[in-house]
């Protein structure tokens, strides 16, 4: 492999995916009422195939952690391994943000956590965090909802992710606080959205209908 081919691959951050198994009644439940639990669970399978795509497109699978929960041996986890080549990890106990360090720190390389319900999050943009991750300490894609879909950093800062607010509209605005007091160089390269309520899913079969 040519010296600046493996400088490149070396530079990349590992990126990890957070999952649970499609099982009916415990994924995706806010869009049973449109879809039933099936359904939603059906949909969830959907995103998480259409998110790992992207990641193994914009980066090698050797790079793409799935960290898994609920049921750690779904046949989805295994066909996604299986026809991608990522790593599978089961998540960790704790609450989101011990989840996502747990993730960001499980290398010493920069990283990067996704969640595996944001299909607007495109291989591109993917691509353009990671670049931004060799400029800045953090990189965050917001969504509309007032939480974030995707977050970068180039090393452990602790107290990144404590107080914060999981579940609520204010997760992107109390972690852009704990930037700022932990004095960190952030960039926000888009604003995402992603699937949590029958009007989110029916905006994504329109936009996935014209890809």
């Amino acid at each position: 492999m040519p010296a600046e081919t493996l400088a490149n691959r070396l530079a990349l951050p590992q990126l990890h995916l957070l999952a649970k198994a499609p099982l009916a009644g415990q994924a995706k439940t806010r869009l049973a009422p449109l879809l039933g639990n099936q359904g939603a669970a059906n949909a969830h399978a959907e995103l998480l195939r259409h998110c790992v795509a992207n990641a193994c497109q914009a980066l090698p699978a050797e790079n793409v952690t799935l960290w898994t929960a609920l049921d750690h041996a779904h046949p989805l986890f295994i066909e996604l391994h299986e026809q991608f080549g990522l790593t599978l990890k089961r998540q960790p106990d704790g609450d989101l943000g011990a989840r996502i360090r747990h993730a960001l720190n499980h290398t010493p390389e920069p990283a990067m956590v996704m969640g595996s319900d944001c299909p607007s999050i495109t291989s591109a943009l993917i691509t353009a965090c990671a670049q931004q991750l060799t400029r800045y300490e953090v990189v965050i894609l917001p969504a509309e909802d007032g939480g974030y879909g995707l977050i970068g950093a180039q090393r452990d800062y602790p107290g990144l992710f404590e107080s914060i607010p999981w579940g609520s509209h204010q997760v992107l605005s109390a972690t852009r606080q704990r930037i700022e007091a932990l004095s960190l160089r952030a960039a926000y390269p888009a604003t995402i959205w992603d699937i949590d309520r029958p009007e989110d899913w029916q905006r994504w079969k329109g936009v996935a209908a014209a890809l």
